[in-house]
């Protein structure tokens, strides 16, 4: 019998190479449920082409428009409040996938109907981390992460006890301005922010790459996932992106995985497990020339003046909530950011000057136990953050 598998976000690329996946192998998997949220031309060609039990709409303006089509296969085609109140069935394996805090919700709900969770929304993470551990407890879910470096990590702890690790490096490319000229930087546009030189990714997370942002809210994701202590977790640059974690031993040993910048690997591995052949689903050349694996792999420590995020690290766990504030402030940034309303070096300069709001602490101490908790810092940030873009900060 095919496993039920369920991806929430499939509409990213996340979603993509999920969906690239399956169809390469249908006789291990059938789509129970599928989400979007405004991308109306996927959802309908998704519809038509993968026929999934479920199909859920987050955007109630998209959700109207595709109620109104006619579709000959039994979808059966839900919105928001329908798939929260629905009593579905569990599926064997889902992906979360949905970025931002508005994926907290859904991943809530799907704790609830899955067997198996992979997990790919790290703002879901660093803001709903006790709730979720709470739920996987409850519903006696397996969680496993797949963003290549944390999907890194577990596979190197495996049965390793923690207490024998001394530090943890998360590798960052550097992104498309690790070689650009310091005093260019203020200049920056939308178009070379979201030019990867390694990822395929969406617009907001190539951004937090470009300003490390995004490498600091993994630091958060890792500690969380795998309970340990945030001043054990560092990041290192790697330009070539081919080791995306390293374990250093007390025992004098380091540890890393060697894997090409595609999520093929991670996700495939996740979902096929030992069966895994990535040649039969990838596009990319996986036979190895002659000193692919001795060509040289760099390393080094993150340039203050360019990436000034990583002066965050220290006071990421500052007070309880200071991921949730960090996370919505960084949403708002960026978004006014893609938007041509402020420039790329005041992301984190807009950042700095937020977190010395004297109304802060009265939001960071609260601890995150409940969603309307959680919410409510949310909102509060992301009001406040607005404020300092309108007054036009320096």
């Amino acid at each position: 019998m095919k496993k039920k598998l369920s991806i929430f976000g499939c509409t990213g690329s996340i979603g993509d190479t999920t969906l690239n996946l399956v169809k390469k192998s249908e006789k291990e998997y059938r789509l129970y449920i599928l989400t979007g949220y405004k991308n109306y031309k996927k959802i309908n060609y998704f519809i038509n082409k993968y026929k999934p039990s479920y199909f859920v709409i987050f955007d109630n303006h998209t959700y109207q428009k595709i109620k109104k089509k006619k579709y000959r296969n039994k979808v059966k085609i839900l919105n928001s409040e329908q798939y929260f109140k629905h009593n579905f069935k569990k599926s064997d394996v889902s992906i979360l996938a949905i970025p931002g805090i508005a994926g907290l919700q859904p991943t809530l709900k799907s704790l609830k109907i899955s067997k198996k969770i992979l997990i790919a929304n790290k703002e879901s993470v660093i803001c709903g981390w006790d709730l979720i551990n709470k739920y996987k407890k409850k519903y006696k879910v397996k969680i496993f992460p797949v963003d290549s470096e944390h999907f890194s990590i577990m596979n190197m702890l495996d049965k390793t006890n923690k207490k024998n690790i001394e530090k943890i490096y998360l590798t960052a490319s550097g992104g498309p301005f690790l070689n650009y000229p310091l005093k260019r930087m203020r200049n920056i546009k939308p178009a070379q922010a979201i030019n990867h030189p390694k990822w395929k990714m969406g617009k907001k997370i190539s951004v937090d790459s470009a300003t490390l942002m995004n490498k600091l809210f993994e630091v958060i994701e890792a500690s969380k996932l795998f309970s340990i202590d945030l001043k054990k977790i560092d990041i290192l640059i790697h330009p070539q992106s081919l080791v995306h974690a390293i374990i250093k031993f007390k025992n004098g040993l380091y540890k890393f995985l060697y894997f090409e910048t595609d999520m093929t690997i991670p996700i495939g591995n996740a979902l096929f497990e030992d069966k895994f052949e990535v040649s039969k689903f990838s596009k990319l050349n996986y036979k190895l020339k002659k000193n692919d694996l001795t060509e040289n792999l760099n390393f080094f420590k993150v340039d203050h003046k360019k990436f000034p995020a990583i002066k965050l690290k220290p006071i990421l766990n500052q007070y309880n909530s200071t991921s949730i504030i960090l996370n919505a402030a960084n949403e708002i940034f960026v978004d006014q950011f893609l938007k041509k309303n402020m420039s790329f070096c005041s992301i984190i300069n807009y950042l700095f000057y937020l977190l010395k709001d004297p109304k802060l602490r009265k939001y960071a101490i609260k601890k995150p136990s409940n969603l309307k908790t959680i919410l409510t810092i949310d909102k509060w940030t992301r009001d406040r953050a607005m404020k300092i873009i309108n007054s036009n900060i320096k």
